[in-house]
């Protein structure tokens, strides 16, 4: 069966191209203008990629990538856009897309970059392992992989953002060792980060403000000198 791909662009040009384009590799391709288009094609043809553009009418495609990445068998996000500033990179990447392409793109570099992220798709997916542990504590507080969920001691629930989240359940499942932030993104995203690339440093910024008793000097999540970050807590399965 051929892998399903879902367009979502208001240019109909665009949409045109992509959807010839990457037909001719032999993908399913599918294509919508807008959010309520968009929400009617991946409940009819559940698509294991969407590429997904930013400046849509009526929703934006920020809340567009988080609604996707909430389902329980989300789709593979590829942003493709004309927003080509770092902030918009990396709140996408917190919204949890797998890539970020600006506009103007090379066609034959986005058809690879479909390919890289289909192959990851495919590698981690999870297996039906039922005595999985999901839930660890580490310095009082609970993390919950399965529910998304994260309670702090006393057990209040703490808000996060996705990006929080998986960069939080990275260092749970990566306990005291150091990770560059190339680790980092390659463990949490799939890719390398980029030359100017601060996404890591600024959710582990957001993440410290959540977690530690003095975010000014940390002891759950240590910078190591040249090399990046590491979680010094214990952590143990639930």
């Amino acid at each position: 069966m051929a892998d399903r791909i879902l367009v979502v662009d208001d240019e109909e040009d665009i949409r045109d191209l992509l959807v010839a384009y990457l037909g001719s590799y032999g993908f399913e391709v599918a294509a919508a203008a807008d959010g309520p288009s968009m929400r009617a094609a991946v409940a009819r043809s559940r698509p294991d990629i969407v590429l997904l553009d930013l400046g849509l009418p009526g929703e934006d495609g920020l809340s567009l990538a988080r609604e996707l990445r909430s389902q329980p068998h989300p789709p593979g996000i590829i942003i493709v856009t004309g927003r080509g500033q770092a902030v918009d990179r990396i709140v996408g990447l917190e919204m949890g897309a797998d890539d970020y392409v600006a506009k103007p793109f090379d066609l034959r570099e986005l058809a690879a970059r479909v390919r890289s992220v289909l192959r990851r798709i495919k590698v981690d997916a999870p297996p039906a392992a039922p005595d999985v542990r999901d839930r660890f504590d580490f310095a009082g507080w609970r993390i919950d992989l399965s529910s998304r969920s994260l309670t702090r001691p006393g057990g209040a629930a703490v808000p996060l953002t996705t990006g929080e989240f998986d960069l939080l359940a990275t260092f749970v499942r990566n306990p005291n060792r150091a990770l560059s932030r190339d680790r980092l993104m390659e463990l949490m995203h799939h890719r390398e980060a980029g030359p100017f690339d601060r996404a890591i440093d600024v959710q582990v910024g957001r993440l410290r403000r959540k977690i530690e008793r003095d975010p000014a000097d940390p002891e759950l999540i240590k910078s190591v000198r040249g090399i990046g970050y590491l979680f010094a807590a214990r952590v143990s399965p639930e």
